[in-house]
């Protein structure tokens, strides 16, 4: 029997330039904000660590540049003890635009992955034996679906648990779903990958039935305020969304919540359990500023898992 362990993360690393302001600007205009903040993100990274901080061991794949944001990168994961196996591109390293409405925390996201864009199937076989090692391998879009798919088709041989997080939600082959032991779409994402208006709990239900369709073995839909919902052959359980604070910024959340998803899966954690504990992760990751660094601590998760029972 194998022993695997942990999370291995294929992602983006970019640096987040994010500006707070009451209002997006219209074209050819300017105003003033009232906030301005440098920062570690990209959804892989954001993942790996969000995943560390509530104790998984976490292997982090990916390319960045030879510049300051990949610095930032390096200096990231080695605080957050993320093991990373990470090449070095011509490419710079990544970033993203980000605003933030600093009265709701809502925001609008620009990115552009740089050196991370490069990422191939070569790249991802260098790093298999991080993959078959794992417990649970966690992928995204921001890094071409091509290198995606070679990292979920690893894992899927190996027999890691595979969660697939199709954000942003770009076209993809179909040949996808059928790896993907968990599909993680938000509301936006599944709507565009089904077709289908996802408004509500029960659209969600639908687009949970299309992603099964297509060969997923389970759908895990966020639904933002209302939570997130479970859906497969078997059973569709609405896990409800925790309440840690007023909300200062929603960034972050979708990550912090695939996160905690895999982290809580690697330790064993029945589905319906882990997507609890995400949903835990995810609330308190919006009570705060920026993407990475508002990730939780195990403690700060158990804590309000514990005052919620």
């Amino acid at each position: 029997m194998v022993d695997r362990n942990g999370v291995a993360i294929l992602g983006v690393f970019v640096a987040d330039l994010a500006f707070r302001a009451g209002r997006m600007p219209g074209m050819g205009e300017t105003i003033l904000g009232s906030g301005f903040k440098l920062g570690p993100g990209g959804k892989g990274s954001n993942q790996a660590v969000a995943a560390a901080r509530v104790g998984a061991d976490v292997t982090f794949i990916s390319k960045i540049g030879r510049d300051e944001f990949g610095a930032i990168a390096r200096t990231t994961w080695q605080s957050e003890g993320i093991k990373a196996r990470v090449a070095e591109a011509s490419e710079p390293t990544g970033a993203a635009f980000i605003y933030v409405n600093d009265r709701t925390g809502d925001n609008a996201i620009i990115i552009v992955s740089g050196a991370a864009a490069t990422i191939g199937p070569a790249d991802v076989e260098a790093a298999a034996d991080a993959i078959c090692g794992a417990a649970v391998f966690v992928t995204q879009l921001e890094q071409p679906a091509n290198a995606a798919r070679r990292g979920l088709d690893i894992a899927r041989d190996a027999g890691v648990i595979t969660v697939f997080n199709p954000a942003p939600a770009e076209p993809f082959d179909d040949a996808l779903y059928a790896l993907c032991d968990y599909i993680t779409p938000n509301e936006n994402e599944a709507s565009l990958l089904t077709g289908l208006s996802v408004a509500t709990v029960e659209d969600a239900r639908k687009a949970g039935d299309a992603f099964l369709a297509k060969g997923v073995g389970a759908a895990l839909i966020t639904l933002g305020e209302a939570g997130a919902l479970l859906h497969t052959k078997d059973q569709s359980i609405l896990v409800p969304a925790f309440q840690a604070g007023p909300v200062v910024e929603t960034t972050g959340a979708g990550d912090a919540f695939n996160g905690g998803f895999a982290a809580a899966l690697a330790r064993g954690a029945e589905p319906a359990e882990a997507a609890r504990f995400a949903c835990a992760v995810a609330g308190l990751s919006v009570t705060r500023a920026g993407t990475a660094p508002s990730m939780p601590t195990l403690a700060e998760v158990e804590a309000l898992l514990s005052a919620a029972r």
